[in-house]
């Protein structure tokens, strides 16, 4: 009687603790629940491995991130998708700065998982390929890992880098006479290989400043971009500009300033990512993880549905603010800003946008010192801005008294940005 009367008891006893698990931490048994709220997701979407440039191997890049907190990572190597097999010379790996990177591989993963062959200078690490290591790494409605491909181009002797999320395979560099036709070219190999796949791929143009190579103006052109980087934290790409040339944060005014005009298109969306290389000696003046994201707000954790997110706008880029709440509505055409704040941080924000007259031709690209105007400036946790009219559109950017974690120049602040809003294409 008493074996019985146990037998029946744990299944209650398991019952219970699973509730008081619950009660304690707040977190459901299934972390894909059958009725899903929308919730902002963290990811970076362009890491560079062994697989191309990086100095570290895609587990130990992967590992990282998931353990800080992150929710996706693309791993986007130059011209590669990081299929079949591959050896890498030790040697080569520690000239590109990785002299641990071995060793703290054996360490992580063990040696029945790292494989290598011959000995001394001719000592071979196998690279495992993105299908063989995501399922050492991925969990479960918490972190997975997505393909992706930095298409390395070049024209008119300048890069044009752009980065493909969700790829299925490996995409050629399509060229062109100019950026725009590069650009232009780059994202119709992209289109095509999404409709033959039946894929949902997203592509982005990566550092616009970098090389000085493209211009708003030359982005605004390709219409059929969507995405690009207002925040990339490789130290190497001007973010802030020069005497003579914008910073990219103004490019994206200037850009959709002239998308909303002359080209009656819609707008571009605005992403922060790491551009991540280095991984073993934390050099700020490095390429180094952790220093831009993007926060989507989706229902499932899946590719699919973070890139319609993405797609839709909602989602908001950061180099170390955390965003409560960002909504706009469109009756009272008013932006509201909700921060979840640090404890001993301020915060500014600027509603930013481009204002002509209201029976000015918005066919025409206005005066230049009207174009990526301050609106409004508040302080606080809290901020709105209600349109007025002539503004073509309005976006919010955020920032913290604090200085970033993991500054890429001088002086930087965390800060964050939301999508353009409120505009009207024709």
């Amino acid at each position: 009687m008493p074996n019985s009367f146990c037998r029946k008891l744990r299944p209650l006893l398991a019952t219970c603790l699973l509730i008081s698990c619950f009660s304690l931490t707040g977190v459901a048994a299934d972390p894909v629940p059958a009725e899903p709220t929308l919730r902002w997701w963290k990811g970076n979407m362009h890491t560079h491995s062994l697989w191309s440039d990086g100095d570290d191997f895609p587990e130990m890049i992967a590992e990282w991130y998931r353990t800080q907190d992150y929710n996706f990572l693309v791993i986007s190597d130059h011209n590669v998708l990081g299929l079949g097999q591959r050896w890498m010379k030790q040697t080569a790996i520690a000239k590109r700065g990785g002299q641990s990177a071995l060793a703290k591989y054996k360490a992580r993963f063990g040696g029945s998982w790292v494989e290598t062959r011959g000995e001394g200078d001719d000592l071979e690490v196998r690279l495992k390929p993105f299908d063989e290591f995501r399922y050492l790494l991925e969990n479960r409605g918490q972190f997975i890992l997505i393909p992706g491909e930095e298409v390395s181009d070049r024209a008119a002797g300048k890069p044009i880098h752009m980065n493909a999320s969700n790829v299925g395979e490996v995409l050629k560099p399509m060229g062109g006479a100019t950026p725009v036709e590069a650009m232009s070219n780059n994202l119709r190999a992209v289109e095509e290989q999404a409709k033959r796949l039946g894929r949902e791929i997203l592509m982005h143009l990566n550092h616009p400043n970098f090389g000085w190579a493209i211009t708003a103006e030359e982005m605004a052109q390709v219409t059929s971009e969507q995405f690009f980087e207002v925040y990339n934290g490789h130290p190497g790409v001007n973010h802030l500009g020069d005497a003579t040339r914008p910073s990219i944060e103004h490019m994206w005014d200037i850009a959709n300033t002239m998308r909303l005009t002359v080209l009656e298109a819609s707008p571009l969306l605005g992403l922060a990512t790491d551009d991540s290389h280095d991984y073993h000696d934390g050099m700020l003046s490095r390429s180094i993880s952790g220093r831009g994201w993007v926060m989507v707000r989706s229902e499932y954790l899946t590719p699919e549905h973070l890139i319609q997110a993405l797609r839709r706008g909602d989602f908001y880029a950061s180099s170390g603010v955390s965003l409560e709440e960002v909504t706009f509505d469109p009756e009272s055409r008013t932006l509201t800003v909700q921060i979840d704040p640090e404890a001993d941080a301020t915060y500014t924000t600027q509603f930013i946008g481009t204002r002509i007259a209201p029976d000015a031709d918005k066919t025409l690209m206005p005066a230049k010192e009207k174009i990526g105007i301050e609106f409004a400036k508040q302080e606080g946790n809290v901020a709105t801005y209600t349109m007025q009219p002539g503004d073509l559109y309005v976006r919010a950017t955020v920032t913290s008294s604090e200085g970033a974690d993991r500054p890429s120049f001088k002086d930087q602040k965390k800060q964050a940005w939301t999508q353009p809003v409120g505009y009207e294409t024709r």
